[in-house]
């Protein structure tokens, strides 16, 4: 029973620290397998059996260890199975003839490569008890391999998945998949029986064997259940139990014939139908616990055989930084070459030499097998996982570098202008003056935010352009729902919902609604950095209460606020069908003078709006003129807007409490972010937001970035021009 308890809170650490380290890594823009990996290693010899050797050793007694084997390799093999149910043939459908010749130059120049490599390293990190031909072929697949998953979870998050680049990608991935997995095969047979003699032919003949019969025999026992499915539209307990039974059996008879328990599974997978239906509730069903359990103890056994401390020589960090360089160069050259050779431009050979130079988990898995089978050493072993750490790190800020947001962007425009109306959006687009862009988080509770901001935007010349922006968050690394298929039905759903709420919207200018949809990881980094590639002069914000604040201005509202370099309003919506009546409370800051000048633009817009600006005075405070860039605009208004602007000082020892009483019969209330009026940018403090919870009209809270922004210039000088003619 020790034993046990042991391995059970063995795992509980294992989760937990994970769980801490990966979400840290997904902060740095990073894919939550690398942080698990490093989380493992933590564990392992590399940190802990550093720093506390006593502990480790109790905490990781050699008899535990076996049974975190065996756990991980359960995980291991119901993993591989949902690679192989997600390696949808739809990947192979586009641009087969560009990616297989890309595909396979990137195999072969990092093959060939490892192979000279191997000359060197052999007897260096080797011993003679290896054969020289599977050390090589073992480490041409190490150095050949891209991880499928983590290079899909890329694409997705950075809605490549919708351009050119992200669909070539893809088939790339697939298809060095299948030939790397094909190529660790022939060296497992050869590691096993030693050289490739008569036993290895044999094993390699059974295997081929296997195969034939899943993709027939298989596959058609296969297309029975996907009908059963179609007609019960669920999978009961004990059709799961005797796929889970397939899935085991299968990887049991590829161990029996001497390659490994892994490709048994995954060509169960693969060989799956690929009924939508029956792959989503399979893969749901499957990879919570795979994912949250199982594979973290992989990754924790992975760090035990971790052992950084055995390099200990500078020659050796130079044999690792060897590998390193081999591994990146032969795998982004080999695909940079093969994609300018396919008159592929320069920047997107580029990024696809780093995409495919993707290696995470999928490496891992290589490295425990040989490790396992002895065909490459501790000290190798250990290499090559900080390879494949360095090379799946590098992979989005050389992605973000070579292939930035901007370009991605203009490049699904374009794909998309090519399904709607290209000179409608190309001229809208070139002669818009203002922009705002309104993340809507819930298209169905967010009519109010959107009509405030057509009200804001459309002037009288109708020159302006609104941008609803619709992000959708990703589950967790690997999730099914993160494939880029699933994706993009997330943002095709996401998109028509959009289209509903802009045609519910009252006397609106709909050309000029253009909705934005999309993937991230990070909302608030993501909506900063479109409000800057689309040049918005405003972020209009709906109220947001975090989860674990009672400030309305934190949360991703208040990392916008904060990080955003365009101004920004939050809007909290009362409920008002109409904005006639607008209260400004000014307190002489630039953010006040934000607030004058937008309800000064819907005084523009909306002939029937009235302003009052509200100046309060206390006893510690003399009154505030307004600044000169206010008195500046409003002196260029015509008589018609000026007439309806009133200008009140009210003496009060509480400047809230009476902009709360003047906001009684207001519709909309606009205050800069000041300490004057309790709602602070700040997400913790004694001012919290206080106007926020007590003002009786719909309120908008404004945050100025800088005061060169023009909210008013074009329609000012449209007005002019009017009248002049």
């Amino acid at each position: 029973m020790h034993i046990v308890v042991l391995v059970l809170f063995e795992i509980l650490i294992v989760i937990g620290l994970s769980r801490l380290v990966g979400i840290a890594f997904r902060w740095i823009n990073q894919p939550l397998v690398i942080g698990e990996i490093v989380a493992g290693i933590m564990l392992g010899p590399s940190l802990l059996g550093m720093i506390a050797p006593g502990v480790a050793a109790s905490l990781f007694p050699a008899e535990a260890v076996p049974f975190l084997n065996v756990l991980s390799q359960v995980g291991l093999i119901f993993f591989m199975f949902l690679i192989g149910l997600e390696l949808d043939p739809k990947y192979l459908s586009g641009n087969l003839e560009v990616a297989v010749l890309t595909s396979n130059v990137s195999i072969i120049v990092p093959f060939s490569l490892a192979t000279i490599l191997s000359l060197l390293l052999y007897p260096l990190v080797s011993n003679s008890d290896v054969p020289f031909t599977a050390f090589a072929l073992f480490l041409g697949a190490a150095m050949s391999i891209t991880a499928f998953p983590v290079l899909a979870r890329i694409i997705t998050e950075n809605n490549l998945h919708r351009t050119r680049l992200g669909t070539l990608a893809l088939t790339c991935a697939a298809v060095d998949d299948v030939t790397a997995w094909c190529i660790l095969a022939v060296a497992i047979a050869v590691a096993r029986n030693g050289s490739i003699d008569q036993q290895a032919i044999l094993t390699i003949i059974e295997s081929l064997v296997y195969i034939v019969f899943m993709f027939t025999v298989g596959r058609w026992f296969l297309k029975r259940l996907s009908n059963y499915y179609q007609r019960a539209r669920r999978l009961n307990q004990l059709t799961m139990a005797m796929i889970y039974g397939g899935v085991v059996a299968s990887a049991l008879i590829t161990e029996y014939i001497g390659i490994h328990l892994i490709f048994g599974a995954f060509l169960l997978g693969a060989v799956m139908p690929k009924n939508e239906g029956l792959v989503r509730e399979l893969a749901v069903k499957t990879e919570d616990f795979v994912l949250i359990f199982l594979l973290p103890v992989f990754f924790a056994y992975s760090g035990l055989r971790t052992q950084i401390g055995l390099l200990n020589r500078p020659e050796l960090w130079a044999l690792c930084l060897l590998i390193l360089a081999v591994a990146i160069v032969g795998k982004y050259f080999g695909t940079y070459i093969a994609a300018r050779f396919s008159n592929i431009p320069h920047r997107e050979a580029s990024a696809l030499g780093w995409l495919m130079n993707t290696r995470g988990l999928t490496e891992l898995i290589v490295l425990n097998i040989g490790l396992e089978l002895k065909v490459i050493s501790p000290l190798l072993f250990t290499m090559l996982v900080i390879m494949a750490l360095v090379t799946t790190f590098m992979t989005s800020p050389l992605l973000e570098l070579t292939y930035p947001k901007r370009l991605i962007r203009k490049d699904i425009v374009e794909s998309d202008s090519e399904e709607i109306d290209t000179t409608v959006v190309n001229v809208e687009s070139s002669n818009c003056s203002y922009r705002i862009l309104v993340p809507v988080a819930n298209p169905s509770t967010q009519k109010g935010l959107l009509e405030l901001a057509t009200v804001i935007a459309f002037d009288r010349r109708q020159n302006s352009i609104v941008n609803p922006l619709s992000l959708i968050e990703l589950p967790e690394d690997y999730a099914f729902d993160s494939t880029p298929q699933e994706a993009e039905k997330m943002i095709s759903q996401r998109q028509q919902e959009l289209q509903e709420l802009i045609h519910r919207l009252e006397g609106a200018a709909y050309s000029q609604i253009q909705p934005i949809v999309g993937i991230t990881n990070n909302v608030a980094r993501e909506t900063t950095q479109i409000a800057h590639i689309e040049q918005a002069n405003l972020i209009l914000l709906g109220w947001h209460r975090p989860a674990f604040s009672k400030n309305r201005l934190g949360g991703r509202v208040g990392q916008i606020l904060s990080t955003a370099d365009v101004d920004v309003a939050v809007y909290v919506d009362r409920g008002q069908q109409k904005i006639e009546r607008i209260l400004v409370p000014f307190s002489a800051n630039i953010h006040d003078d934000l607030a004058i000048i937008l309800a000064l633009r819907l005084l523009v817009n909306k002939d029937t709006c009235t302003l009052k600006i509200l100046q309060v005075v206390t006893d510690k405070h003399i009154k505030k003129e307004l600044s000169y860039e206010v008195q500046t605009i409003m002196e260029k208004l015509p008589s018609s807007v000026r007439e309806r602007i009133d200008i009140e000082t009210v003496e009060a020892v509480e400047p809230i409490q009476a902009v709360v009483a003047a906001s009684e019969g207001i519709d909309l209330t606009i205050a800069g972010t000041s300490r004057a009026w309790g709602i602070e940018r700040q997400t913790l403090g004694r001012y919290t937001d206080q106007l926020a919870i007590y003002c009786r009209s719909s309120l908008l809270i404004t945050r100025r970035y800088s005061p060169v922004t023009a909210h008013l210039t074009s329609v000012i000088a449209d007005m002019h021009s009017q009248v002049a003619s």
